[in-house]
């Protein structure tokens, strides 16, 4: 099986989008660069410095090398679908000599690591996975006892705001828009295959998630919270 074989036929080729894009797809594809560095190092504060970490769906592994970076006696361990991501991100540690961190293959809603962390994160990445709630379970399953699942997913808000903007005419909008990449991207969320709310999420996982505003101050900047919330979820 291939790379390309690995990634889901209902949404888009991740192995195609990181080989061929440039800084702005790049941003545009980490959304945790914006909403999820900070909160995290606020948790990590909060609640201690995990021994391991895994980053799912990490892309070009901004979260990832952010802990690394910040705590050097933490094994981060960066999970993706797509192999080209993957590639870079292992270059660019053994380039700078980042040893705590390794970079391995993984496609939700399979996820069965030989080990547990203390702290798993996934944000950014369910909306593109058909199965978010079996891919819930696989991410709760990974978490050691007593270590938490942070998470970042789209809800129904997200869903009729990602429709309305598919819906409506380019030339009104007041940025570039491109319906069949966007119908490509983000088609499970308007669907709403790929979306959860706080009592999916309990469902799943047998345990209600909690809200970052518990161990961190809400940012007074406009954030994603209200279609793409934030949560951790303890085991």
């Amino acid at each position: 099986m291939t790379a390309t074989d690995r990634t889901h036929p209902d949404t888009i080729d991740w192995n195609r989008y990181w080989t061929d894009a440039d800084d702005e797809a790049r941003e545009s594809a980490t959304p945790s660069a914006h909403h999820m560095r900070e909160l995290l190092a606020d948790f990590v504060a909060a609640k201690s410095v995990p021994d391991t970490v895994a980053d799912v769906g990490c892309g070009p592994g901004v979260v990832t090398f952010d802990l690394a970076d910040r705590f050097p006696e933490t094994t981060v361990v960066g999970y993706d679908a797509a192999e080209p991501i993957l590639t870079e991100n292992r270059t660019r540690a053994r380039e700078e000599g980042i040893e705590n961190v390794r970079f391995e293959q993984a496609v939700l809603p399979e996820f069965a690591p030989d080990t547990e962390f203390d702290l798993v994160v996934c944000y950014g990445t369910l909306c593109y996975v058909p199965e978010s709630a079996r891919a819930l379970q696989a991410l709760y399953d990974a978490v050691a006892p007593g270590g938490h699942l942070v998470l970042g997913y789209m809800n129904s808000l997200a869903a009729a705001h990602h429709r309305r903007l598919q819906a409506a005419d380019p030339d009104e909008l007041d940025h570039e828009f491109d319906p069949d990449a966007h119908r490509e991207r983000f088609g499970l969320v308007m669907r709403e295959e790929s979306t959860l709310s706080y009592r999916q999420i309990h469902d799943a996982v047998g345990t209600w998630p909690r809200s970052f505003w518990e161990v961190t101050e809400k940012p007074e900047q406009r954030w994603a919270w209200r279609h793409v919330p934030s949560v951790w979820i303890p085991k």
